[in-house]
């Protein structure tokens, strides 16, 4: 049985993906509005990552008989003063969330709940990534000669690896 208090806190982070996907789909969109495919795309498919991370945080609750309670996420920042402000905001987000899974993690490891603390560690590793891709973004999007070197520079750099065959499996997929 999973821990009360885990199942608790999996359900908190469940809203937070949820916002998460939010923000990053807020942020797609202002690139889309100035016309920067690459970055949008970029965005759009981190607003999918996000989703699918609270997919499978809902798959785990289902599978140890846990309860599912979903709730409302937070309103997004859709407005942002230039191309750098979305990505600075995404990369405290990131830091915010790993934050969030060392919580999760903590409480798995205090509760003696093996099966949620081996689950949290493919999040651990994908936070390690998410946080280093934001900061790479950040210091190019700051030092870009022009929107032009962002976009040509993310095109290059970020193209769909596929999926990550260690990934849990999330609900509905």
């Amino acid at each position: 049985m999973t821990a009360p208090r885990f199942v608790t806190l999996l359900n908190e982070q469940i809203g937070h993906e949820f916002s998460a996907h939010q923000q990053y789909l807020a942020c797609a969109v202002h690139y889309d509005a100035l016309t920067m495919p690459q970055m949008a795309g970029f965005f759009y498919a981190q607003a999918m990552e996000e989703r699918s991370h609270a997919m499978m945080m809902v798959r785990f609750l289902l599978d140890t008989g846990a309860r599912v309670e979903l709730s409302g996420v937070a309103v997004p920042q859709t407005r942002f003063a230039d191309v750098v402000e979305p990505v600075a905001l995404a990369l405290e987000q990131e830091k915010r969330v790993t934050e969030q899974i060392h919580a999760l993690t903590r409480t798995a490891r205090e509760e003696d709940d093996l099966a949620a603390e081996q689950f949290m560690q493919w999040f651990i590793k994908e936070q390690v990534e998410e946080v280093a891709s934001m900061s790479t973004l950040l210091a190019v999007a700051t030092r870009a000669a022009g929107v032009d070197a962002l976009e040509d520079w993310v095109a290059r750099e970020h193209h769909d690896e596929g999926g990550d065959p260690t990934a849990p499996p999330a609900a509905g997929a």
